[in-house]
């Protein structure tokens, strides 16, 4: 007899080796009242603890009388969502050309006026020595976005994955999260201390009342500017990269801080508030350096220091988070009435005030400095109200992050480990099979005839051989193997 094309199985949960052979398509008569195209249906996938295996990896196989086709998960992408992926697989490639480009016409000389602004400090004032500020910050700003972009891509994917995958870290999203966390650690390691340098050599340094004391001053340090259009570049392009890539629980507690954040410290910025702006970002990145590192030894497996560095980072967030950032917070309270109160304009050296706000332009007055760097620069109620209210927000939010950490220290003493809340990391045992739909597909119906069937490519992809001599045990007249074996596949195409 001829032998039956070996029917595909399929893993019954944990009772392996039980399998449930694959019947023939259906005749004819129940073929031909389905659709002559394929069709599919999604086939939902129930989550039991264990991951269901399908038998082998083939993208089609037989279960339950039908066939399962696995095919990417591509669900609702728009133009936007296929942007983003886009953006995020060519990243690297993307900011090294316009990094490439913007070096290639600074080599123009007709250019190199336009283009210097994006690689150095503008508006040096030669007499004082000292900076002051304007629009064309802003070139070095996006220089300093795509740069980042440009960093963090290609350190995530030639140096820290590849270190992880030598330190035994095998999933993808581990490997990915641990890049991450890897990069913040180097980041924050890096303006953490240059911000600490700059608080330690400045007249604030432990004076919570010289924080106000230079206002309204309009010139700065050099290395203050570099470290303020430094950190504005890296929160604009922390915006970017939580918008782009594989979402958090927090997602939008998250933006929110980001947006919040850079509105912080663009106003700090350019209303000359760039002693406080230091301050508070000083007190903020200090935490960042306890938490990455803490993710890091987790993902390498160092699960006993995770835990000691997951106190070290709590107390360093309760510290610095909770009390001497609401140290801060006082402060724009209690000692920023001695600034003077009222009006300024002009520039540095040629400015004038106090003048009373003025009474025909409402509160929009309040926003001039944001674009005019010698337009009216004011100090009232409104103004310390308006920071004041952007620093308790940020507090709101921290003291619902810390909420969880607070959850977390419990679980660690009960004896579990130190896990961050916020991932999505609980669906890791489960992350290659979410990448994937199984649809159901009906079988194509088409009249064949009985040459069209190759027997040859069909052993091929078998692997089945045909035995030299074949013998059916019901011989009928006329009928030769390939037409029997054509029945006993389900060929729709009856031969007489």
């Amino acid at each position: 007899m001829i032998d039956d094309p070996p029917t595909p199985t399929t893993d019954r949960g944990p009772n392996e080796g039980q399998h449930e052979n694959t019947q023939a398509p259906a005749p004819k008569s129940q073929a031909a009242s389905s659709q002559p195209q394929a069709a599919r249906k999604t086939v939902k996938r129930s989550y039991s603890g264990k991951k269901e295996t399908m038998n082998g990896p083939l993208y089609m196989q037989a279960s339950n009388n039908v066939v399962i086709v696995r095919r990417l998960k591509r669900n609702g992408d728009g133009a936007i969502k296929q942007l983003t992926r886009w953006f995020v697989e060519n990243q690297i490639g993307f900011s090294f050309n316009l990094l490439a480009l913007l070096f290639l016409a600074h080599g123009i000389p007709r250019a190199r006026s336009h283009t210097i602004k994006y690689f150095t400090l503008s508006y040096y004032n030669p007499q004082s020595g000292m900076y002051g500020i304007g629009w064309d910050d802003y070139y070095l700003t996006t220089f300093c976005v795509i740069l980042f972009t440009l960093l963090r891509a290609s350190v995530m994917e030639y140096v820290l994955a590849p270190f992880a995958k030598s330190q035994g870290v095998s999933k993808r999203k581990d490997i990915t999260r641990f890049s991450e966390q890897a990069w913040l650690l180097m980041y924050y390691t890096v303006f953490w201390t240059l911000g600490v340098y700059i608080y330690v050599n400045s007249p604030h340094y432990l004076n919570l009342h010289e924080l106000w004391t230079s206002w309204p001053s309009r010139e700065i340090t050099g290395v203050m500017k570099g470290y303020m259009i430094a950190q504005l570049a890296f929160w604009v392009q922390q915006i970017l990269v939580i918008n782009i890539e594989e979402r958090r629980k927090d997602h939008w507690q998250m933006f929110a801080h980001h947006i919040v954040t850079n509105a912080l410290i663009f106003a700090s910025y350019r209303y000359g508030h760039t002693r406080v702006g230091n301050l508070i970002l000083v007190l903020m990145d200090v935490v960042d350096l306890f938490f990455p590192l803490a993710k890091c030894l987790k993902y390498l497996g160092y699960n006993t220091l995770c835990d000691v560095m997951f106190g070290l980072f709590m107390v360093s967030w309760f510290i610095a988070r909770h009390v001497l950032y609401v140290w801060v917070c006082w402060s724009v309270y209690a000692h920023s009435p001695i600034m003077p109160t009222g009006c300024f304009s002009g520039p540095e050296n040629n400015r004038s005030g106090p003048l009373a706000p003025p009474t025909t332009k409402g509160s929009w007055y309040l926003l001039e400095p944001l674009w005019d760097s010698e337009g009216l620069v004011c100090y009232d109620e409104k103004v310390k109200w308006i920071f004041l209210s952007m620093l308790l927000f940020l507090q709101a939010l921290t003291i619902m992050w810390f909420t969880l950490i607070i959850q977390l220290a419990v679980k660690v003493l009960r004896g579990g480990s130190a896990e961050d809340p916020r991932s999505d990391d609980e669906g890791e045992d489960m992350e290659d099979e979410e990448e994937y739909v199984y649809e159901e597909a009906q079988p194509l119906e088409e009249e064949v005839g009985v040459e069209a069937i190759d027997l040859k490519n069909w052993e091929r992809r078998t692997g089945v051989k045909r035995p030299a001599t074949t013998a059916t045990g019901v011989s009928l007249p006329g009928h030769s193997d390939r037409k029997e074996l054509l029945g006993r596949i389900g060929c729709e195409k009856q031969v007489d």
